[in-house]
């Protein structure tokens, strides 16, 4: 494993005040706040037009296929469907989901139609289409404050939006579209592409600054909660963590260190010290995000007896899908694509249950404050699962095709899915054990 840094380790480097953008002549400062309550007075002399907030970001972005296309907001769908809300604008798979983080009132979605809607979940009304996508939707994302959303097409055509006005107020076509993502406390969106490089735009100005990666897709990315720095994976197997104001790498994972195939997801437990990284080699790497080193691997049980990976393979009938940390207790659940919810115990790094599905796993989410993990699936079934005990708490069913991505209300009152059945779904979340 290389580690790079041009102002020693994380731990070690001052304070990130600000992240610089360069224009064309001259250099716009966002300003950036170490976590904790803003200070308005401070950020009004080093700031003109940018309000930072301490609100989290809702993220999606899954793939899929088609099947039966149905216009309107219908009710009811053949077969069983626990579900609350339909909205069928979509005439064609549909990809992604985002709530808005401030209100968790508005999704919006993304599909292989081409086209994103913005709508209200309790009714499915359309607010508004963002229109003028010329290839399929498969990245949708509201600002920290809900002012703005964005939309990304495959070809790296990505447009925001302002939700009040349902004006467009920023446009740029960047490579062939991994991932996007906004800052957790800027107007401020990130995206990786096709080229290896990781875009990050001030909107909706546009001063732009890119970080390049290796000559390879970077599949996957995330901001660390601290705003300050970014952790991307690559087709190569490698991991960055770049610094946001220097753009420059500050841990670089390869080789033995990083992966034995492509990265499929990323995530951060809720201080950002630690991060987990997924891939198609079926592993997941606990890594340090303070000093860049691997202090842990988790793989299924089913693979765990299996040569390991050559450089370039990868497994044939299995891969790591999805990944989270549980914000109460020190678990992490890997999902897989065989249809198998691992959770760990990250304190003695071991296999703590094994929950499976009956079809491969597309996304997880924890809910917060509590060790329940959701699951969205190829089977078209939500599921709710206790991380204590590995139990199955109830699941949600409606969609006549695959899960393709889905979100979950701060509250967790609410599930709104998308699915290969042009569909998009709201489910509403009743436990006894709330």
């Amino acid at each position: 494993m290389e580690s790079e840094s041009e102002s020693g380790a994380a731990a070690d480097t001052p304070p990130l005040e600000t992240l610089s953008f360069h224009g064309d002549e001259e250099i716009i400062e966002v300003v950036e706040l170490d976590p904790g309550p803003p200070d308005p007075d401070d950020l009004a002399q080093e700031m003109e037009d940018v309000d930072f907030e301490e609100e989290e970001e809702e993220e999606g972005n899954e793939e899929g296929w088609v099947l039966e296309p149905q216009e309107g907001v219908v009710g009811s769908m053949e077969g069983p469907d626990d579900s609350e809300v339909t909205f069928a604008l979509h005439s064609a798979s549909v990809f992604c989901v985002s709530l808005d983080p401030k209100t968790n009132t508005l999704a919006v979605t993304g599909g292989e139609d081409d086209k994103a809607f913005v709508w209200r979940l309790s009714d499915g009304e359309l607010l508004f289409e963002c229109a003028g996508h010329k290839d399929s939707v498969t990245c949708a994302g509201f600002s920290h404050d809900s002012t703005l959303v964005a939309t990304g097409d495959m070809s790296g055509l990505l447009k925001v939006w302002q939700v009040d006005t349902k004006e467009e107020v920023w446009s740029f076509e960047a490579g062939d579209l991994e991932w996007m993502e906004w800052h957790p406390r800027a107007p401020v969106l990130l995206a990786g592409t096709a080229d290896g490089n990781t875009w990050m735009w001030k909107v909706p100005n546009g001063d732009c600054k890119t970080f390049q990666g290796p000559n390879c897709p970077a599949t996957c990315g995330r901001v660390l909660p601290d705003g300050k720095r970014a952790v991307v994976g690559y087709e190569d197997g490698t991991i960055r963590i770049w610094d946001l104001k220097q753009g420059s790498p500050i841990h670089v994972l390869k080789g033995t260190e990083g992966h034995q195939g492509p990265l499929t997801c990323v995530a951060t437990n809720q201080d950002g010290s630690l991060i987990l990284t997924g891939s198609v080699d079926c592993q997941a790497k606990l890594v340090s995000a303070t000093t860049g080193k691997v202090v842990g691997v988790f793989r299924p049980e089913t693979v765990a007896s299996q040569p390991s990976l050559g450089e370039g393979e990868e497994s044939e009938s299995n891969s790591v899908e999805s990944l989270g940390f549980c914000s109460v207790m020190p678990l992490a659940a890997v999902g897989y694509l065989d249809g198998t919810l691992a959770i760990y115990d990250l304190a003695t790094q071991t296999l703590r249950h094994q929950c499976q599905h009956q079809s491969g796993i597309v996304q997880l989410l924890w809910e917060a404050g509590t060790a329940v993990v959701y699951t969205c699936s190829l089977d078209g079934i939500v599921r709710l699962w206790d991380a204590r005990t590995g139990r199955l708490l109830t699941d949600y069913r409606g969609h006549t095709a695959e899960i393709l991505d889905f979100a979950l209300s701060k509250d967790a009152s609410l599930v709104v899915t998308t699915s290969g059945d042009h569909k998009a779904k709201v489910f509403c979340v009743q436990r006894p054990d709330r």
